[in-house]
């Protein structure tokens, strides 16, 4: 064999990052030594593998054929050093996770996941959909857990548990005391919004197409328990999974408004890579995370401790 796992590595490495720096913070390597593998593993094959636009690296393509293989047989690799080495566990996973699932289901599948496999890794990265996505798309991810639909032609989606979008209020908030609004009611409302990009700022968009207007945006933020904040101080109206809700309605502090006329339903949904590899580690994340939801009709069905 020509090539080596480490030069393999390097390449994936630039690849992902598109920098021969960076790659080589990630590897814990000097650049030099960096830059050598690279052009070690080109030369060796006499084969050019990314192309340098401006202060950026690009796979060409034979670097984008390349690199869903390298990725896989690195991932074998790293499964057969750890059977050598006898570890408990199996394997790493990095996980990337929206906002909503992040914050109230990640936790809990990965809970289960290390007491089912203790001394395996997992790594959670925290993003919104269209970061997860783009990161599932250049092998910088495993696993994604998403909010919403995923059309990216490289990526596998598996629709995984139901969540449904609920529109809230203060109960100080003229709304609270209706508990309903019609489509003029909302339009005639400030809101308080995830930003573009979102699973929950596309479901909505979505659910208002047909509509006739804007919505009148007063606060674009990107984590769920701000606008919830942000709707309890009276500065307007939100809309976010009901899963996130919860406790919040259970409290009083805030008050579900009901919108007949909008369809807010969506899928969590399982993605990764066309090309990638299914490891042991991703494999059984996969199959713990479906047997938790088994019976689950829905997001907010899954029994959460609440908060006080």
């Amino acid at each position: 064999m020509r090539y080596t796992l480490r030069q393999l590595e390097v390449f994936v490495a630039i690849a992902q990052h598109e920098s021969v720096s960076r790659a080589a913070q990630r590897l814990a390597m000097s650049q030099s030594a960096t830059s050598t593998a690279l052009a070690e593993l080109e030369r060796q094959f006499d084969c050019q593998l990314l192309d340098r636009i401006g202060k950026r690296l690009k796979l060409n393509a034979l670097g984008f054929q390349l690199l869903p293989k390298a990725v896989a047989l690195l991932d074998r690799g790293e499964e057969i050093e750890e059977l050598l080495k006898g570890q408990r566990g199996i394997g790493s996973l990095d996980v990337g996770a929206t906002l909503t699932i992040g914050n109230y289901l990640a936790t809990l599948l990965i809970s289960d996941f290390m007491r089912h496999h203790p001394g395996s890794r997992v790594r959670l990265h925290v993003r919104n959909t269209a970061s997860i996505v783009e990161r599932i798309a250049h092998h910088e991810l495993d696993l994604g857990l998403i909010e919403g639909d995923c059309q990216h032609e490289d990526i596998v989606m598996q629709p995984w548990v139901e969540d449904e979008l609920t529109v809230f209020c203060s109960p100080r908030h003229p709304l609270a005391s209706a508990g309903e609004a019609d489509l003029e009611a909302l339009m005639r409302e400030d809101w308080i919004m995830r930003e573009e990009g979102s699973g929950t700022r596309r479901t909505l968009d979505q659910a208002m197409r047909h509509r006739r207007g804007r919505l009148n945006v007063l606060l674009e933020l990107e984590h769920t328990e701000a606008i919830k904040r942000a709707v309890e101080s009276g500065l307007g109206i939100g809309c976010v999974s009901h899963l996130a809700l919860r406790d919040a309605f259970r409290r009083g502090s805030l008050v579900p408004i009901a919108t007949p006329a909008l369809d807010l339903t969506r899928q969590f949904a399982f993605i990764w890579h066309r090309h990638k590899y299914l490891t042991t580690a991703m494999r059984e994340f996969l199959r713990l995370c479906r047997e938790m939801t088994a019976d689950v009709q829905r997001s907010d069905d899954i029994d959460l401790p609440a908060v006080p």
